[in-house]
Parts: structure tokens; C-alpha cells; sequence
């Protein structure tokens, strides 16, 4: 697994490539162009109507994360954490951010680019939320130890060659007893076998050039711009003795909204018509390309990050 050592000018590449492909969940990465049955609309940047876009798709696709209490409220215990301090690593286009200040949180979001910590402000600006945005890089925050009750990451850390050392500064940051809650790709699901290792890798003949680290950044987000700089999906065995050994109360759940997709191109219409939904849940539930881990820093346990 990649770590810290490797060279600042891959984390800058990474800074510059995120700046100028930003998620917007647009027909393209980084593309501020949306289609629906109407046709396509193209909006623009920092308007009220992109951030609107923008939602509505990161919404449906993780439809079932959502619930009457909130969205994405089945993975976050909003109510636990009126009034409290959150941090946000890799904020993106801050939805994740609004949903938790809209809630009642002291919201501290953070990215490595400075145009998702502009597009993070203009959103709080429009939607008439507060919080305090900042960009940052995840492998060493700005912040004292034990500044914040919940940390939390939505696929972003899988994008840093330090993904390890961005961990261990969550475990600082955190209060004793306080916790986290971390998304990161799955090495061991559909879309990484099918799409990464199969389809580009052996069928495409693509892994005679390029190593598997490649092979993942180049088919996970932006595949259609050329790959991103760096992306290094997970295991759930690396999860459990190496990225979170040193928390509490471990536990790590396989989230495959992706997966009827991924079925759909392996044969056309498996993953809508020809599987069923009790079997698409459960191959999702075991073969999904998220997942969520979350975990407790113990209250007895020091603080010891890798600096």
C-alpha cells in the first residue's frame, strides 16, 4: 500500500488534477453538464442550479443510505452530534458538509484543492449554512489533538498516497472516545475485478503497461479524462490490521450501489431484469465497491501519530 514517502510532486499532481476535474456528477468528471429526460442542460459552476445538479445525482445514487431522519442519516447519527464539533476530509462540493450543519453540527470541512473549498463556501453561502472550510492536506491536519467528537471521509482517502498516515491523523484529531466513519474502495468487489482487472486489464491487454496501482487510478474516477493521479482501493483485511488497528469498536460494512450497474455491463439488463433484487442485495452486500468502516478511538488509548 502506498504510503507518505512517496514524492510531494504525486500529491501535487493530485491537487492539480482534482482541481481541474472536480466531483460535480456531471455526464463527465468534472463536466457542469447534467442529462434527464428533458436532454442535457449545462449550468454553470458556483449557481444555485449546479449545486442543485449536483445533489440530485449524488442522491439517487446512493439512494438507500437515506432515510426519513435525513439523507445519508442510515450511515450518520445526526442527532448524536447536535451542537458538536465534525470534521469533513475531503469535502468535494461540500453536500455531505451542508447535510451535517443543516443538522445542527459544528461543521469543520477540509480539501486538498482550493475549488472545492471555494465551491464548499459558495454552497454555504447560497444555502445559508454555516461552517468553516479550509484547504488542507489529510495527511497532516492543522488541528490540535482531540479537537473533534466525529471525523469522517467520504471516498476521498483511497485518492492519497498517504492513506495510512491520513488514518492515523483521524485517530489524533478525534476526542477519546470519539468516532469515525471512513469510505474507501473495495480491491475485492465486481467493478474492481470486472472492470479494472478484466475488462482493461486482461481483455484490453492493459496491464502489459501498466502496473495494477495504475490500472485502478486510471479506470476508478475520471476514465474518461485519462484516470485521476492515484487511487488504491482497499481490502477489508487491510482495513482490520492495518489502517484501523489501533481503534475500538471496528467494524466495516460493504455498500454496492454500484453493483447493478457493473452487472448491467457485463451482460446488458442482468442487473435490472435478470438477477432480482434480494440477489442484487445480496451480491451487493458482499461484493459492493464501498465500504464504510466505522470505528472508536479508545478513551485510555494515547494519541500516536505517524509525523
Amino acid at each position: 500500500m502506498p504510503d507518505s514517502s512517496q514524492s510531494s510532486s504525486l500529491k501535487e499532481a493530485i491537487r492539480r488534477w482534482w482541481a481541474d476535474y472536480p466531483m460535480t456528477y456531471g455526464d463527465e468528471h468534472g463536466s457542469t453538464e447534467y442529462r434527464d429526460a428533458s436532454g442535457a442542460i449545462q449550468v454553470p459552476l458556483s449557481s444555485r442550479e449546479f449545486f442543485d445538479k449536483a445533489d440530485a445525482t449524488f442522491y439517487r445514487w446512493n439512494e438507500p443510505l437515506h432515510s426519513p431522519h435525513g439523507r445519508f442519516a442510515r450511515l450518520f447519527d445526526y442527532p448524536a452530534y447536535r451542537g458538536k464539533r465534525v470534521l469533513e476530509l475531503g469535502c468535494g462540493m461540500g453536500c455531505m458538509a451542508m447535510n451535517w450543519a443543516l443538522q445542527g453540527a459544528h461543521v469543520t470541512a477540509v480539501d486538498l484543492n482550493p475549488v472545492a473549498v471555494a465551491q464548499t463556501r459558495r454552497r454555504f453561502e447560497l444555502f445559508n449554512v454555516s461552517g468553516e472550510v479550509m484547504e488542507g492536506d489529510g495527511e497532516s491536519l492543522p488541528f490540535d489533538d482531540g479537537a473533534f467528537d466525529y471525523v469522517y471521509s467520504w471516498g476521498v482517502l483511497h485518492h492519497t498516497p498517504g492513506t495510512r498516515q491520513a488514518i492515523a491523523e483521524i485517530r489524533r484529531v478525534l476526542k477519546p472516545g470519539g468516532t469515525t466513519g471512513v469510505m474507501l474502495y473495495n480491491r475485492q468487489s465486481f467493478l474492481y475485478w470486472f472492470i479494472v482487472r478484466w475488462q482493461e486489464g486482461f481483455v484490453n491487454l492493459e496491464s502489459r503497461c501498466l502496473d495494477e496501482r495504475t490500472l485502478a487510478s486510471r479506470y476508478a474516477d475520471g476514465d474518461r479524462r485519462e484516470g485521476n493521479p492515484h487511487t488504491w482501493p482497499v481490502t477489508v483485511d487491510e482495513i482490520r490490521t492495518d489502517l484501523f488497528h489501533q481503534f475500538a469498536d471496528v467494524r466495516v460494512q460493504v455498500l454496492g450501489t454500484d453493483v447493478p450497474n457493473v452487472l448491467n455491463i457485463w451482460a446488458p439488463e442482468l442487473g435490472t431484469k435478470t438477477a432480482g433484487k434480494k440477489t442484487i442485495e445480496a451480491l451487493a452486500r458482499r461484493w459492493g465497491w464501498s465500504l464504510w468502516t466505522t470505528a472508536r478511538r479508545g478513551p485510555l488509548e494515547p494519541v500516536m501519530a505517524q509525523r
